[in-house]
């Protein structure tokens, strides 16, 4: 009889628990241990409930310990806080409600937004002879990039050739070359990221590679420029002198 009874309370802990808590969070989407998936674009809807009587009663949010501004009226017993739209930011951010007397009583929930690589479009790049080329896209997803190519004219760049150096830090990754040559670098460039869920995503770089332009530096050739003048100045007073002591 003790073990059934036994038993009994054990299935009742978690409800009795639950029903005690003095502030929980209810949300849309509902949290699977603690964590909202969600994706950009998504909404986010969180309502905050103080449970019983208490005699303050002013609930506050916070954003990764940063205190969120709530209006009048949306602070005693019930506060809500919606996230619209979720946006790349808010990955892995926590959001926490609690007591404003006494932050021991709080809930949290934490967000995980999945999103691709953010690449679409053309951007067209103009090179001279021998200048450097750096090409960069964000790899950035959630989940994380299983796959990175950069294309050249269609076909996967070749590192054996053209001096390429491809580096991926996990936030960027990039096309580097030292000295361009118009046979070799010239065309139209892909970089392709790819993660689960959402596949393929990529951005285009026109290159253009131009003739180098011989380039005279500035300052010296001002410099040289008025010592000449001055020179030539001085050569005509000192003649002018000359000449006006000869008429005397």
């Amino acid at each position: 009889m003790k073990l059934m009874i036994s038993i009994a309370l054990l299935f009742l802990l978690p409800s009795c628990a639950s029903q005690t808590s003095v502030v929980y969070i209810e949300s849309s989407p509902e949290p699977l241990d603690g964590v909202i998936q969600t994706k950009i674009k998504d909404t986010v809807s969180l309502v905050c409930t103080l449970n019983g009587t208490h005699e303050d009663k002013e609930l506050v949010w916070l954003r990764n310990d940063a205190m969120i501004k709530l209006n009048d009226g949306n602070k005693e017993n019930r506060s809500c806080v919606c996230i619209n739209p979720v946006i790349q930011k808010d990955d892995g951010a926590t959001f926490t409600c609690q007591l404003k007397s006494n932050s021991s009583h709080s809930a949290s929930v934490t967000l995980n937004v999945t999103y691709s690589a953010d690449l679409s479009g053309s951007e067209k790049v103009t090179l001279e002879e021998e200048e450097s080329l750096d090409l960069q896209c964000d790899m950035r997803a959630n989940p994380l990039a299983t796959s990175v190519t950069w294309q050249l004219n269609g076909t996967l760049v070749d590192l054996s050739t053209g001096g390429f150096i491809i580096t991926n830090d996990g936030i960027n990754t990039k096309l580097y070359a030292k000295k361009v040559d118009r046979s070799l670098h010239e065309g139209s460039y892909q970089c392709t990221v790819t993660s689960p869920g959402y596949g393929p995503q990529s951005k285009t770089f026109q290159v253009t590679v131009t003739d180098k332009t011989i380039k005279f530096p500035l300052m010296p050739t001002i410099a040289g420029v008025v010592v000449v003048a001055l020179t030539t100045l001085l050569a005509i007073v000192s003649r002018w002198r000359v000449i006006a002591k000869c008429c005397k």
